[in-house]
């Protein structure tokens, strides 16, 4: 049998069960719980290892930080650029797959055929002259600017 239609109107009863109640002073009786619905303790993000004293969140954003390290990756964006024009290292260790390859395939196929056939032409040392202020300017971005790994989470600082 069911019970009788109510005549109030829906929602018209208590606004919380009576067995759901905060705590009179307001402080939480069992731990783990927050009345705001936030988490009450913090946990690391993704599985991330947190260095002693390395804040987990970027202050700026509130996203978690990656286990990648931003010092790394520029240097190993910038270095092997600078020196024997090879690209996409640095992004290949950030997690970004899709430009890491690219800019090294562009560096061992287009750049360095280029800068061989360039002794015969001009226009290849020009091919080869803007893939490597490419790879350097990246590299610099990647130092100097807000890089993110291949989930798009910001790189921990240095």
């Amino acid at each position: 049998m069911s019970a009788p239609p109510s005549s109030a109107p829906p929602g018209s009863g208590a606004p919380y069960s009576p067995t759901y109640q905060l705590p009179v002073s307001g402080v939480p009786t069992s731990g783990g719980y927050d009345p705001y619905g936030q988490a009450a303790y913090a946990q690391p993000a993704y599985g991330v290892p947190v260095a002693a004293g390395a804040p987990a969140y970027d202050p700026v954003t509130g996203q978690p930080y990656s286990d990648k390290n931003k010092l790394v990756a520029g240097l190993l964006q910038l270095l092997p650029s600078l020196f024997f024009l090879l690209g996409g290292i640095g992004r290949l260790y950030a997690g970004n797959i899709a430009l890491g390859v690219t800019q090294l395939v562009l560096s061992v196929v287009v750049g360095w055929v280029a800068f061989v056939c360039g002794f015969f032409l001009f226009i290849p040392f020009l091919v080869s002259g803007g893939l490597w202020l490419w790879f350097v300017i990246d590299g610099i971005m990647m130092l100097a600017g807000r890089p993110v790994d291949g989930e798009g989470r910001p790189l921990r600082p240095n």
